[in-house]
């Protein structure tokens, strides 16, 4: 029983000392744990969501440049009205610009977090351990992220549901109509960053009281053998070592060429 205690804690002192990790392994997706593999559909889902919600920046960028040309040259709106309906009046484009702004900006927040490319006001983070790291993101995601998302979907849900049984219909008396769609969409968007938290919450869960001589790719923490390989959840790439690098398909990430340790002279 001793050397297994002593066995214990030599294992968790390797996870914050990079230079004494033990043996580790990196799983196929096939061998991680349920939780890992709930953990990674989670991810794969806000992913997809998050990429193809980023493509609405191209209709919000043209509206916006139409609209800003249209009210410099009046007769071509006037003309565009007159042929092609109201769609073209500057109240329905400013009020669209702002309606594919709210939808682009809600559907990519938990993609954002999944890749750890949110804004992170951090002067204490960055110089704790690695499992230290992972208990500060257990507690954010437990206390904070996770309780806040599922209490703002509450109220959003109430919000839009109400839009729909009242029909409303925006402000202005040129303005669009069914307020509820976008409404609903800003429901849609915090239910996704809600499974992003979920699905980090897993992996750290794992992290936390999984064993700690496998490997995974991880969302928001770095491996302590890792620790530095990434810049807002993207990898690390020295450009002299591109050219010898292949992907691995296992870890996710580029495999670098093994250093050659110099030989010392017998000189």
């Amino acid at each position: 029983m001793a050397d297994e205690r002593g066995l214990a804690a030599e294992v968790e002192g390797a996870m914050d000392d990079p230079g004494a990790a033990p043996d580790v392994r990196y799983l196929a997706p096939a061998e991680r744990p349920a939780a890992i593999r709930v953990s990674d559909a989670l991810r794969s889902f806000v992913d997809f969501v998050g990429r193809w919600a980023s493509w609405l920046i191209l209709p919000l960028v043209l509206i916006t440049m139409f609209d800003v040309t249209a009210r410099k040259l009046v007769w071509i709106q006037i003309w565009l009205v007159g042929n092609f309906g109201r769609i073209f009046e500057s109240t329905v484009l400013q009020e669209l610009e702002w309606h594919f702004h709210t939808a682009l900006f809600t559907l990519v927040l938990g993609y954002g977090y999944i890749w750890n490319t949110h804004v992170r006001v951090d002067l204490v983070r960055e110089n704790l351990a690695f499992r230290k790291k992972a208990w500060l993101e257990m507690l954010g995601l437990t206390l904070f992220m996770i309780p806040y998302c599922l209490v703002v979907i509450w109220f959003a849900l109430i919000y839009a549901y109400d839009s729909w049984a009242i029909g409303e219909i925006s402000a202005s008396q040129v303005g669009l109509a069914n307020r509820w769609i976008i409404k609903s969409v800003l429901v849609l968007g915090l239910i996704v960053a809600a499974l992003s938290g979920v699905a980090v919450w897993l992996q750290v869960a794992i992290v936390l009281w999984g064993p700690q001589s496998i490997r995974f790719p991880l969302m928001t923490l770095e491996w302590p053998e890792e620790a530095g390989s990434k810049i807002e959840g993207k990898e690390r790439i020295q450009l002299e070592e591109l050219e010898e690098s292949e992907w691995d398909t296992e870890t996710d990430s580029l495999r670098r060429p093994a250093k050659s340790t110099p030989v010392a002279s017998g000189d």
